[in-house]
């Protein structure tokens, strides 16, 4: 979809877009070939713009478009940039107090899921990141991403699709959970666990040495990662449909990967009793 796109380039809105997709000009190689079709001032405009768009998407360049495309548009990068993807999702023993830190981070990168423990090898995150040319999250720009600069110092300059507000943006609310059940995926055993549950499993690991609330709580940062491909494909899928590019542009739902850790019942009930459910 990015190369159909000229939303990124200054004083191109959605209206000069699709005066541009209803002429026949539906990408950059047509813009390029046809440019003495459009008014001159238009070219002009356009036409530089458009050639360095087809240099900055062959130098891998994902930032770049992020920072002159809409917000709301940042969905266009995905097909392009989705060999250089990271689904990204940490866990935090708090909502970021001077207190709270990360205890677990997740990258999943369509094929492989790379996991990063508090007190293991937490910190080689900061170098692994930047293999990455852009991130899919579900709230990271409020949560995820100020955590990650403010704990580990790292810009994250990469460019970022934060599927809460895309998700929102077609009917999809409820966080990343209300999401998943809405669009038909299930979390099995990891049915009910969140982010609170997910703290104390870290509490519990870390002052009882109870490795298995360890291994549930890296299965419930890895699925989510793992869920967020899916998540991102549906949503691509749904706004690209509203495009005249739908039905050439639809991307097939993945299949997961297997998963790297197995949540535990015990460790999970555990905390809920810590916890004061069902007392």
């Amino acid at each position: 979809m990015l190369t159909h796109t000229f939303r990124h380039i200054r004083g191109v809105g959605a209206r000069i877009e699709r005066r541009l997709w209803a002429a026949g000009i539906r990408d950059w190689d047509a813009l390029i070939a046809n440019s003495r079709r459009l008014p001159p001032t238009l070219a002009d405009r356009l036409v530089p713009e458009t050639e360095r768009s087809v240099e900055r998407l062959a130098a891998g360049d994902a930032a770049w478009f992020a920072q002159r495309l809409p917000a709301s548009e940042h969905w266009r990068l995905f097909p392009e940039f989705r060999h250089a993807v990271a689904y990204l999702d940490i866990e935090t023993t708090g909502m970021g107090g001077p207190d709270d830190y990360i205890t677990a981070v997740a990258i999943y990168d369509g094929s492989t899921v790379h996991t990063y423990i508090q007190g293991e090898n937490l910190f080689d995150f900061r170098d692994d990141i930047d293999r990455y040319a852009l991130l899919v999250t579900y709230n990271g720009k409020c949560f995820d991403l100020p955590f990650i600069r403010n704990y580990f110092g790292h810009p994250m300059r990469h460019a970022h699709i934060d599927l809460r507000y895309l998700l929102a943006s077609l009917g999809y609310r409820g966080g990343l959970k209300g999401c998943e059940r809405q669009l038909g995926l299930h979390r099995g055993e990891l049915d009910g666990v969140d982010g609170y549950l997910a703290v104390l499993l870290w509490w519990d690991y870390l002052n009882n040495g109870n490795r298995r609330a360890l291994e549930t709580l890296l299965a419930y940062n890895t699925l989510d990662v793992v869920n967020l491909e899916a998540l991102m494909v549906t949503a691509y899928n749904l706004k690209v449909a509203a495009t005249p590019f739908g039905a050439e542009r639809q991307l097939p739902l993945p299949e997961p990967p297997p998963l790297p850790y197995e949540p535990d019942p015990e460790a999970i009930a555990r905390v809920k009793t810590l916890a004061g459910w069902g007392a």
